[in-house]
């Protein structure tokens, strides 16, 4: 089969950590041709979406490990399959690529996961819709809003809607002498909508990454520990990565979330739990491959060419 990867630069891509170099080596260790496009290549003309696109060669070595074969510009329907794996943020840009890519999916290409689905999920807000799993949880952008909230629970967790890695989310509690400037600056000045969260202390033991392959969880999640005096897991954070089996409450919130959101075109999901509570739903690009196959030997990028292959037959 013929693979596209919609990726960021080949050469800013850690190889020895990123999600996106597992799906690649293994595609192309099972004889299928892996190509690789940059975002900004899209092109729509006359009713069809084409790229252009680069195949790769996938090598072990984490430090030389592509090379590139040929390059070509060639519609997305000429593709098996197509991999938006482009790491937010999710802006305009971002956006604007969904639109082409849904475009391609109506000329019949296969884009995974579904852009529309993508641009339909806000990785945060999304979790409203699964309200019975999630910890006490408040959208808005009036600061008197915030305050309430701040003052009803005395500990709580404000962070925006568009961030990734744990980047600007804070711990605010009821007499922090900073909760005025951050709420402020997080909404800059009530332009800008947030979440706020209920403070869950179980985050020492980890904000769990849960990965959802058509529907069906791995059977390890990734815990991501925050480092001493930290408040946030991310990895980006300074964060370590510790693979554990599923707790009987993770795969509650993994089999009710699974199927409804495999339906909607979403291959490759990757939940957030912090104890027994939903946090994020991440579809733009989920990650924690190489962490969970390396700890507790799960082929998770087998068990995802084996979902894509299934897909596509």
């Amino acid at each position: 089969m013929r693979f596209a990867f919609i990726l960021d630069p080949l050469a800013a891509l850690k190889a020895y950590k990123d999600s996106s170099v597992a799906m690649m080596r293994e595609a192309a260790r099972r004889g299928h041709e892996v190509w690789a496009i940059q975002r900004e290549a899209l092109i729509w003309r006359e009713g069809v979406v084409a790229a252009a696109a680069t195949r790769i060669a996938l090598h072990d070595d984490d430090h030389d490990w592509f090379s590139a074969a040929e390059t070509a510009t060639q519609l997305l329907t000429a593709y098996d399959a197509v991999l938006m794996r482009q790491d937010p943020p999710f802006d305009f840009e971002y956006v604007a690529a969904t639109w082409l890519l849904e475009r391609a999916v109506a000329a019949g290409a296969r884009v995974f996961n579904n852009p529309r689905a993508i641009r339909d999920h806000s990785e945060k807000i999304a979790i409203t819709e699964f309200a019975q799993f999630t910890a006490t949880t408040l959208v808005a952008r009036d600061a008197a809003d915030l305050h309430a909230f701040i003052d009803e629970l005395g500990d709580v967790v404000l962070k925006p809607l568009d961030g990734m890695g744990g980047s600007s989310i804070f711990r605010v509690k009821r007499d922090d002498p900073n909760r005025n400037v951050i709420v402020e600056t997080l909404t800059d000045l009530g332009r800008r909508t947030i979440m706020a969260q209920r403070y869950l202390p179980a985050i020492r033991e980890g904000d769990k990454r849960i990965l959802l392959i058509d529907g069906k969880p791995v059977s390890h999640a990734l815990a991501r520990i925050p480092k001493p005096g930290e408040s946030r897991g991310n990895l980006a954070a300074g964060g370590s990565g510790v693979a554990r089996p599923l707790s009987p409450r993770d795969r509650e919130i993994a089999e009710t979330l699974g199927p409804i959101l495999a339906a909607r075109g979403l291959l490759l999901v990757g939940l957030d739990v912090i104890g027994d509570y939903l946090t994020e739903i991440n579809v733009t690009s989920p990650t924690c491959f190489v962490e969970i196959t390396a700890q507790a030997g799960v082929p998770v990028a087998g068990l995802f060419v084996d979902a894509l292959e299934a897909r596509c037959r």
